[in-house]
């Protein structure tokens, strides 16, 4: 891995992020979110969104990463049923009649107010699954070993490597599936466009073919940050029971979030040789999440990217776009997605 090709000398770090979903990326800007689909008939559909503005309080270092990791969870969920729902839409697959209990609660409740819940439900089934399978279940493993190794360096160092396994197993295993394999090169995709624009180069797929699919602030290296930094708090616990050690593991998530968001932009500020040592295992992670995106999918990523760059006074949009993300052909889609972006 050549670091000087993802520390990029003369580049300058943005603040617009993104996210790679079904067919297409979700660029977020200063002012403006843009998500840009490839249909299945070769087009391209384009949808921007204002971002609401952050409080003042969730700007606080510390703050803002438990803050900015809730919302992402929240916005990757309505970015990823949005799209689904839009490339059924231009599909031609006709939504499914909802069923009794579903007509009654929308009558009683109102549409928006349904779609919200089933969002919260969503993020709070990953969140569970998540803290299940990547925080309690290795510390309760270990507690096996703890018959045998009395150790609580050992222990905890062993429950923080076994942690990292899972999560690798899991990327490896869900990267087997077609349709999460061209979320990874959309994901690549994403990657790319970004080094381009912030080399100062213009924004089309040839000037990205040349550049990483790594980035040292991709949501990744987040991860691996949240896995390492949780090997060294934990660590400072000791090895207490294990009802104790999973309630100081719970009670500390946040804590967590909070330090590995600061890294992560530090890390996408600098290129310090220690910034490129911490950063290497969430870029070797990265190897994994990111795949070589083919140049429509590049396209697809440069539009998002040139729709958030507009100025903050320009009206969203919606519909059928060319790659400068001029829309060519204004369209409404008038389902599920449309209420999961703007609720």
């Amino acid at each position: 891995m050549d670091l000087s090709r993802i520390f990029l000398k003369d580049a300058c770090p943005t603040s617009i992020g993104g996210q790679a979903v079904l067919e297409g990326v979700m660029m977020r800007g200063a002012d403006r979110t843009a998500v840009t689909l490839r249909l299945p008939d070769g087009r391209m559909y384009l949808k921007t969104m204002k971002n609401r503005a952050a409080g003042r309080w969730a700007r606080l270092p510390l703050i803002r990463g438990v803050v900015s990791f809730l919302s992402s969870l929240v916005t990757g969920t309505r970015i990823i049923t949005f799209s689904a729902d839009a490339l059924d839409y231009f599909s031609g697959e006709t939504a499914e009649e909802p069923g009794k209990l579903e007509q009654k609660l929308t009558e009683r409740f109102g549409e928006k107010k349904i779609w919200n819940a089933m969002i919260a439900v969503s993020v709070i089934l990953a969140l569970v699954f998540s803290i299940a399978v990547f925080i309690l279940m290795p510390t309760a493993a270990m507690d096996l070993l703890g018959r045998f190794v009395h150790s609580t360096v050992l222990l905890n160092l062993a429950e923080g490597i076994f942690r990292i396994i899972l999560f690798i197993l899991y990327i490896l295993l869900i990267s087997k599936m077609e349709d999460i394999h061209r979320v990874f090169m959309y994901h690549g995709a994403e990657h790319k466009s970004i080094h381009t624009f912030e080399n100062g180069l213009d924004l089309i797929p040839e000037n990205a073919r040349g550049f990483y699919t790594l980035h040292p602030r991709c949501g990744t290296s987040f991860l691996m940050f949240v896995m390492v930094i949780s090997l060294v708090l934990f660590s400072l616990l000791g090895w207490p029971s294990l009802v104790e050690r999973i309630l100081s593991r719970l009670l500390l998530i946040p804590v967590v979030a909070a330090l590995s968001y600061e890294v992560l932009r530090w890390a996408g500020r600098s290129d310090g040789a220690l910034v490129k040592l911490l950063s290497l295992p969430g870029l070797y992670l990265q190897k994994l999440t990111t795949a070589e995106p083919t140049d429509d999918m590049v396209e697809v990523a440069m539009t998002s990217l040139k729709a958030v760059l507009v100025p903050a006074e320009e009206p969203c949009v919606e519909g059928i776009c060319d790659a400068d993300a001029r829309i060519i052909e204004e369209v409404k889609i008038d389902r599920t997605s449309e209420r999961a972006m703007d609720a």
